[in-house]
């Protein structure tokens, strides 16, 4: 319950009621914080709210018709009259505590205060800057919904209410942070979602004490995700795709929307979760496989190419003879191990660079970095000719990771896999990749294990993962969320024969 303890009730004078609220929220010293005060039947009123976050017309319209009532209009039982018969609006509440009156203006609601009045009418004509859905960069589809998700919260709810018009679909939503004040949606099915999982989400939103969240979603990650902070493998997903966010409520995940942020938080997630992509489900089931398997391979390259390719060059009495070709031809002026770090470090400024450049000069800056670390460097011999190649098939692998998250985590983990080959060669790969292994199989993300249904072993499980099943035989869901029921079994419908009597 709510605790009004220590809250100020309004008062039935209407200039205490402005007293307090010009102390609390310098009306006078905020040029967008706007008083507007009438008199309404020879009743005084006063109409606060924020100027930018005010529908206009709306509060334009319910200000004309308040102006022309009467004194007999609203003599007797003022409060009630107005609220049940003059404020023509759909999202109209009550507030009877000055505090609820501050929070729900600085929200977007106007608050109406009559004098004489120990009430106040909120009305939510609310309304916030906005773009239009587009789709998002990094989950581009080649045939699909172009729509995802923005920074307006309610947008984002109504998007997904639009692909899942179920009942049981619940949008909770929360207030965190103290001087934020940020709105946090709690979205799940409830038939479907483990009640533990939610109630489990909604009590270390609860426990959250901080200002303000204005990285929003990233803030509320590391507030409520459990295990180390330092753990660079993301145990939510992010997504700002709606019909993704969908996919995963059916499946039993529970989401968390955060104003002002396009990305929507799926939870629990693991490991192989980060390795789909919408892509393989608007293709062909055959296709579908493929491109996972690719996309697969892409991502065993960018962890495992390069260290693997640096043990073949320092310890080359491992490879047979069919492979003695794989180590360069000419080693160059530099180590092979720092010319692996100054790679990636230029990779990374080259990255950077594009991200802080205007997109006018971004191409530009692409040949520069492709001329200066590719050819001069090779020339100079600061690198060799096989250092740029496998860097760059390593760099591709990385651009195939769907998740953003994971993609500098498993940057990271090669990272770690060079340095203990270049210390201890062919142990220190040994040795590294347990470790790396140990590391997954002991994170957890609410609970769930991350490299879940391998470890533990879910043979049922991990074939719809390796294989994109048709959406006929996709018919579980992931047992690891303990979801209240299972999906309904799909039925295709049979192509009748043209001629037929059931086809007539």
């Amino acid at each position: 319950m709510e605790d009004t303890k220590h809250k100020t009730r309004l008062s039935t004078k209407l200039e205490e009621n402005l007293a307090f609220l010009q102390e609390k929220m310098a009306i006078k010293e905020n040029f967008d914080v706007i008083l507007r005060q009438m008199t309404v039947g020879r009743v005084k009123i006063a109409l606060l709210f924020i100027d930018g976050l005010t529908n206009d017309q709306i509060v334009t319209l319910l200000l004309r018709h308040l102006v022309t009532l009467q004194q007999e209009d609203i003599t007797l039982n003022t409060f009630e009259k107005l609220f049940a018969g003059h404020i023509s609006y759909t999202e109209v509440d009550r507030a009877q505590y000055l505090e609820d009156v501050v929070e729900k203006v600085l929200m977007g609601p106007q608050a109406l205060l009559v004098d004489g009045q120990d009430q106040a009418i909120i009305i939510d004509a609310r309304t916030y800057p906005v773009r239009s859905p587009e789709e998002p960069d990094l989950e581009k589809v080649v045939r699909g919904s172009r729509d995802g998700f923005v920074e307006t919260l309610v947008f984002n709810t109504a998007l997904i209410r639009r692909r899942l018009r179920d009942p049981n679909l619940r949008m909770e939503i929360v207030t965190v942070g103290e001087r934020s004040r940020s709105d946090v949606v709690v979205c799940y099915l409830k038939d479907v979602a483990n009640p533990d999982l939610v109630q489990e989400i909604k009590e270390r939103l609860q426990q959250v004490r901080i200002d303000g969240m204005p990285m929003a979603e990233k803030t509320l990650e590391e507030l409520i995700s459990p295990g180390s902070y330092w753990n660079p493998y993301p145990r939510v997903r992010y997504t700002e795709r709606p019909d993704v966010a969908a996919e995963h409520l059916l499946e039993g995940h529970v989401l968390l929307l955060v104003d002002t942020s396009p990305s929507v938080m799926i939870t629990p997630v693991t490991f192989w979760h980060h390795l789909h992509h919408a892509e393989e489900y608007r293709q062909n089931p055959t296709i579908g496989v493929y491109l996972r398997w690719v996309r697969f391979v892409g991502v065993l390259i960018s962890v495992f190419l390069l260290p693997l390719w640096l043990l073949a060059v320092l310890q080359p009495e491992i490879l047979p003879p069919a492979l003695k070709f794989i180590g360069p031809n000419k080693v160059g002026n530099v180590p092979i191990v720092v010319q692996f770090l100054i790679a990636e470090i230029a990779i990374d400024m080259v990255r950077l660079a594009t991200i802080h450049t205007p997109s006018s000069l971004a191409t530009a800056t692409g040949l520069i970095a492709a001329l200066l670390i590719g050819q001069i460097a090779t020339t100079v011999g600061l690198f060799s000719p096989e250092v740029i190649m496998y860097a760059a098939t390593a760099t591709v692998g990385t651009f195939m990771t769907p998740s953003y998250e994971l993609s500098f985590a498993n940057r990271l983990a090669r990272l770690f896999l060079l340095f203990m080959v270049a210390a201890f060669k062919l142990p220190g790969f040994l040795i590294g990749f347990l470790l790396l292994f140990i590391y997954l199989v002991t994170t957890r993300s609410f609970g769930v294990p991350y490299l879940w249904p391998l470890i533990p072993f879910n043979w049922t499980a991990l074939k719809t993962i390796l294989i994109r099943t048709p959406v006929a035989m996709h018919n579980t869901r992931p047992s690891i969320l303990k979801p209240q029921q299972p999906v309904r079994q799909a039925v295709a419908v049979a192509a009748r024969k043209p001629g037929s009597r059931r086809s007539r």
